[in-house]
């Protein structure tokens, strides 16, 4: 990990983790503009987790804004010391998705002053910013291109290993052919001096 790479993310994190507590310690003014997204985000995410799960969801927007500035503060802090940092890179990503609604200054009713927009681009400069440090593998291939390269060395493998089978297939075919060919002239000439045995003999 380089010097850069590491201070980079740990300036990017620091914003989520002062925002995670923030969210913590006051959830009430992201409360009002969440309350759209926990009506319609939490019964669907209830349905589709097992009940063991599900229990440990939120119940209403101030849960949710909880749960979210948690996320903030794991995710910063796993972000800005490298420990599953790509994982919390994600986690911060989702994170944002309150704020992006509750800051949104293109829905019915919301406030448009450029103050709004302003936050607004910033929160979606922000999410778009922990997205590419979840991309980020400092150099090293990822888990999906490890897997894609090593399924192309085995169908390589393969390959190699079929076309010497049919190679040692053909070698083997062209031998049993050679010595059928011979055993056949063999006998071939064996019944020819029989038969010329037996010729001899009538005579």
């Amino acid at each position: 990990m380089s010097l850069l790479r590491f201070a980079a993310r740990t300036m990017l994190a620091s914003f989520f983790v002062v925002s995670g507590v923030k969210a913590l310690r006051d959830p009430d003014p992201l409360v009002p503009a969440t309350e759209p997204l926990a009506k319609a985000f939490l019964p669907l995410v209830e349905k589709s987790l097992p009940p063991e799960a599900a229990a440990y969801l939120p119940e209403d927007a101030r849960g949710l804004v909880r749960l979210s500035g948690l996320a903030q503060v794991i995710g910063g802090l796993s972000l800005a010391t490298g420990i599953a940092r790509r994982a919390g890179a994600l986690a911060l990503a989702a994170s944002m998705l309150p704020h992006l609604v509750a800051s949104n200054p293109f829905a019915a009713g919301a406030d448009d002053g450029p103050a709004n927009k302003e936050l607004w681009w910033r929160n979606l400069a922000l999410t778009g910013g922990v997205l590419l440090a979840s991309a980020d593998t400092e150099g090293h291939p990822d888990l999906a291109w490890r897997a894609k390269s090593r399924a192309k060395a085995i169908g390589r493998e393969a390959e190699h290993t079929k076309a010497a089978l049919s190679r040692e297939a053909a070698h083997t075919k062209a031998s049993l052919t050679r010595r059928g060919k011979r055993a056949a002239r063999k006998a071939k000439k064996v019944a020819t001096k029989a038969t010329k045995a037996v010729e001899g003999a009538l005579k």
